[in-house]
C-alpha cells in the first residue's frame, strides 16, 4: 500500500529551470502575486449543493483592495487564455475566491463568471514549486493531454482541468449499469504506467479526474492528473504507482476481474510506445527539460538512494544505481521506455 511519509519540501525555481520558462513562453509578468491574495479580511466554510463541507474556504478582502485584487485576477485570466488580450474580459467578472485549507501549499482558487449568460470557468493561483512545475511539464510534454500554466516569479497559475474527482466518480458513478468496467479498466492501466514511468507521485483518487466521451455506443474514459506535486520526490516505488493507493482499489475490484494479464501487459506497452513516440516528437524540449531537472535538487538524498535502489531490482538494470538525483533518475526511466519503443508490441487494441 502506497503512503505518503510526510509533507513534501518546497523547492524554488533555479535559473536554467527559469530561462527554460522562458523560452517556451511560460513565464511572464503578473500584476498579482500569490501573496497578494493572502491578505483577506475574513473567510467561510464552502459548502457544496448536499451541504457537505468541500475543504475549501471562500475568502473576503477588505473595501479598498476588493477592486484592484478582482481587476488584477482578470488580468491573469487572460493572460492564461488569451496570452493578455483583455477585450474578452470585459463582460467578465470575479464572483469569488476560494483558498483550499487541505492541501500542503493551500492554493487559490478564483471563479470567473460570464456577465451574459451566467457560463463560468476557474483558475488556480499557487506558490511556484520547482518539482509541481517538472510536473506539469512532463505531463505537457508525455501524457495525451496539453497543460496550460504560466510563472510569474514565485507565483504560479493553472488553468482548471475539468473532469470527475476520482473520489466522486467512485462514488455516485462506478456503480452505475452502463459503465464500461473494461474500458475503465484499460484506461487506468495505462494511466498508472504514465505516472509510473514519469515518476508522478501520490495520485490517489483526490488528484486526479475522469473524462467521459461519447465514442459511438460507447463511452470513452480518460484519466488525468490534477496535482503535480509529488513529481519525482518520495524515495518509494510504490508511491509512483496508482494501483497500490487504496483510495483507487473500488476501480481495481470492478475492472480488473474483467480483463486478463495478457492484456495488462498490452495497454502497458501500448501506453510505453505512445510515450516513446511523444519523446521523439518533443526532440530538444524534453532534452532541455530533464538535463535542468536532473541538475537540480527536488527530493532529499534519502529519497533519491532508495528509489535508485527500487528501481534498480524492478527493472534489473543497475544502471539506475548511478543515478544522483531524481531527475537523472527520469532521464534513465525514459530512456528505457524510448528502447522499448523500438519494438513496439503488435496485439490488437481490445
Amino acid at each position: 500500500m502506497a503512503y505518503i511519509s510526510r509533507k513534501k519540501i518546497v523547492y524554488k525555481i533555479t535559473p536554467p529551470l527559469r530561462e527554460y520558462l522562458i523560452k517556451y513562453s511560460r513565464e511572464v509578468k503578473l500584476p498579482i502575486r500569490y501573496d497578494d491574495l493572502t491578505r483577506y479580511a475574513n473567510a467561510i466554510t464552502l459548502f457544496d449543493k448536499l451541504g457537505q463541507d468541500t475543504l475549501w474556504e471562500t475568502v473576503f478582502y477588505s473595501p479598498g483592495d476588493i477592486q484592484e485584487i478582482y481587476h488584477n485576477l482578470k488580468v491573469v485570466y487572460a493572460e492564461l487564455k488569451t496570452n493578455g488580450d483583455l477585450s474578452v474580459t470585459r463582460h467578465l467578472s470575479v464572483d469569488r475566491v476560494d483558498v483550499c485549507v487541505y492541501g500542503n501549499t493551500r492554493p487559490f482558487r478564483v471563479r470567473v463568471i460570464n456577465n451574459v449568460n451566467d457560463n463560468f470557468d476557474y483558475f488556480y493561483i499557487k506558490k511556484a514549486d520547482a518539482s509541481r512545475v517538472y510536473g506539469l511539464e512532463l505531463e505537457h510534454i508525455l501524457s495525451p493531454n496539453r497543460i496550460n500554466y504560466i510563472i510569474s516569479a514565485d507565483t504560479l497559475v493553472e488553468e482548471h482541468i475539468a473532469g470527475i474527482p476520482g473520489d466522486l466518480f467512485i462514488k455516485y458513478y462506478l456503480h452505475d449499469p452502463n459503465l464500461n468496467y473494461v474500458r475503465l479498466a484499460k484506461e487506468f492501466v495505462k494511466f498508472n504506467e504514465r505516472c509510473f514511468v514519469r515518476l508522478l507521485g501520490d495520485m490517489h483518487a483526490n488528484n486526479f479526474v475522469i473524462m467521459l466521451t461519447p465514442d459511438f455506443e460507447e463511452v470513452h474514459y480518460r484519466i488525468r492528473a490534477i496535482d503535480f506535486d509529488q513529481q519525482s520526490y518520495e524515495g518509494k516505488k510504490s508511491v509512483f504507482l496508482p494501483q497500490y493507493f487504496k483510495q483507487n482499489n473500488p476501480i481495481l475490484e470492478l475492472g480488473f476481474n474483467r480483463i486478463t494479464p495478457e492484456s495488462v501487459r498490452q495497454y502497458q506497452k501500448e501506453e510505453k510506445v505512445m510515450i516513446a513516440n511523444r519523446l521523439n516528437t518533443a526532440g530538444n524540449r524534453i532534452i532541455a527539460l530533464t538535463d535542468i531537472m536532473a541538475a537540480d535538487t527536488i527530493s532529499t538524498p534519502a529519497n533519491t538512494a532508495n528509489l535508485r535502489k527500487e528501481l534498480a531490482i524492478h527493472y534489473k538494470d543497475d544502471t539506475f544505481l548511478t543515478c544522483d538525483s531524481m531527475g537523472e533518475i527520469v532521464k534513465k526511466s525514459l530512456r528505457l521506455v524510448l528502447k522499448e519503443g523500438e519494438h513496439p508490441h503488435q496485439e490488437t487494441d481490445q
